[in-house]
């Protein structure tokens, strides 16, 4: 038994031993078999892993290539838009030098005509002085055989004197003795006896003169009047206080006028015109009673707008160019003028000024072709009475700048008319020329004959139908005005708007204003004219007053 329970505690350890021997063999094929299975996973995790790396690569490198791609195209479109641009530009550039070129092109053209024109007119007048001239030397070569005549004739002349003279004694000492009168006495006695028939004579002469010259004057007068006017007719654009400028579109004005308001502010700074932007569709308005200034707030828009560029420092910029620009079209106006009239010698500021009265007005009339007009009724009024070349050359400088006071810069209380007679004799114009510039409306004397030319014609350039703008009824209220002013004060008898109401005759009675009164009324009427009328430059107030005494011889 107990060998039994030995051999079976044996076979019990040999069992658990043999079981722990195959449990282990077990455990070890699972654990291989696990390290395998699990190899065989990380060999597929592997390979999953290299795939999917592979094909992450491939698909970075397909957007890589995509995106390379955009790129290019993305600098290919920018390339073919700037190369557009650049064209664009170009073209546009290219456009503008060819507008520029032809508008040089035509100057130059224009030029050049005018540069043919003169020469042609200097050749013309070349050939008349080599007329005169050779005019001229056969009158001188006349004048030379009619002097040998002459001095021929003077001494058979001088040779009868003699003999009339002896002739002559012989027959006063045979008066003498005849008569038994001196020589003194007889010479006084026929010396009375002539001048009392003289005297008869050269009064009816006189009289016969002065009658016909009465019945010729009005009608000569009128016909040379007539005659200036039918060659002189014209029709004249009419300038206002105001200029419309015109937009492609409303959005500009928002442009123009600039965040609150600042780009107008710089623009009425800088040219001292007033902008008015109203609700009125693609149009804005300049106003100012300075033509030069609302041109050059005109030009300066112009500018500004087909820039694009519109602030305070492009403003004042554009405004300076404007402004010297006009400069130098004033004075080629000036110049063309003074070459169209012929006039020669005229100082630069006086040709300066006359450019200036293309951009001035008066009643609606231009100034500078009322100017013009004036001088050329002069020269033909002038001609018309037989004056010599030189007085009509001073006639129609003088009708030139007759209104030349107008446009002068500096500020001054004078008239228009002493104003101008003020700058002619600054810049060395001839005295008559002065004397008529300042006497064109009786505000200095008359000294020489070209005076009242240059005042007729003044008048009839003026008053010719269609000339000035001012309405009728207006001028005639205000002239009816003006002689109910005067009439209203004590002791005023008549009064009298003469002038086109630039000057007012007032006749007083004299019992009842003296003359220290007439003084003081005078100033009176004067002052409340000032005060409760319009008008334009100034009015001559003259106060008369006439003391009459009359009797009757019975």
């Amino acid at each position: 038994m107990q060998d039994i329970g030995i051999f079976s505690v044996i076979g019990l350890a040999a069992g658990a031993l043999i079981g722990l021997v195959i449990s282990r063999l077990i455990v070890g094929r699972k654990v291989s078999k696990n390290i395998q299975e699990m190899n065989a996973k990380a060999d597929l995790q592997i390979k999953e892993a290299r795939l999917t790396a592979k094909r992450i690569v491939d698909e970075a490198e397909t957007k890589a290539e995509k995106i390379v791609s955009k790129a290019e195209d993305n600098n290919e479109r920018i390339k073919q838009n700037k190369i557009q641009e650049a064209k664009e530009r170009f073209n546009k550039m290219r456009s503008e030098f060819e507008t520029e070129k032809s508008a040089h092109k035509l100057e130059l053209k224009e030029r050049e005509m005018e540069v043919k024109t003169i020469e042609r007119e200097l050749q013309i007048k070349v050939e008349k002085q080599q007329e005169q001239q050779n005019e001229l030397e056969s009158r001188e070569a006349e004048a030379n055989a009619i002097r040998e005549n002459l001095e021929k004739q003077l001494k058979i002349l001088a040779k009868r004197k003699e003999e009339l003279d002896s002739a002559n004694e012989k027959r006063i000492k045979e008066l003498e003795n005849i008569s038994k009168l001196s020589e003194a006495e007889a010479k006084e006695q026929l010396l009375e006896a002539v001048q009392a028939k003289a005297e008869t004579d050269a009064m009816a002469i006189v009289k016969n003169s002065v009658e016909q010259a009465k019945a010729t004057a009005s009608k000569e007068a009128k016909k040379i009047v007539i005659q200036s006017i039918q060659r002189m007719c014209a029709e004249y654009t009419i300038e206002n206080t105001v200029s419309v400028f015109n937009l492609d579109s409303d959005d500009l004005k928002g442009q123009i006028i600039g965040r609150e308001g600042r780009n107008i502010r710089a623009l009425e700074a800088a040219t001292g015109a007033e902008i008015v932007v109203d609700d009125t569709p693609e149009a804005i308005v300049i106003s100012s009673f300075d033509p030069i200034r609302r041109e050059v707030c005109r030009l300066a828009l112009k500018k500004l707008v087909a820039d694009g560029r519109i602030h305070p420092a492009r403003i004042e910029e554009v405004v300076a160019k404007v402004r010297k620009q006009l400069d130098e079209q004033i004075m080629e106006i000036g110049e063309r003028t003074v070459i169209d009239l012929d006039l020669h010698g005229l100082d630069p500021y006086l040709v300066k000024m006359v450019g200036r009265m293309r951009f001035r007005s008066s009643y609606g009339q231009n100034l500078l072709k009322h100017s013009i007009e004036t001088a050329n009724l002069c020269a033909i009024m002038s001609a018309e009475l037989g004056m010599s070349p030189k007085q009509i050359k001073l006639a129609k400088r003088a009708g030139l700048l007759h209104d030349i006071g107008k446009v002068a810069e500096e500020e001054s209380e004078l008239s228009h008319a002493l104003m101008g007679m003020k700058l002619c004799e600054k810049y060395k114009e001839h005295p008559v020329v002065c004397n008529a510039v300042g006497a064109h409306h009786d505000e200095v004397e008359m000294n020489n004959i070209l005076s009242p030319i240059i005042q007729a014609c003044d008048a009839i350039s003026g008053a010719r139908p269609g000339a000035r703008r001012e309405i009728l009824e207006s001028y005639l209220k205000r002239i009816h005005e003006l002689e109910d002013l005067a009439m209203g004060h004590d002791g005023v008898q008549k009064a009298y708007a003469m002038q086109a109401g630039r000057e007012l005759r007032v006749i007083v009675e004299s019992e009842k204003v003296s003359d220290q009164h007439a003084d003081d009324l005078s100033f009176m009427i004067s002052q409340k004219i000032q005060d409760e009328m319009q008008y334009p430059g100034q009015i001559k107030v003259t106060v008369i007053r006439e003391k009459r005494a009359t009797t009757y011889a019975r």
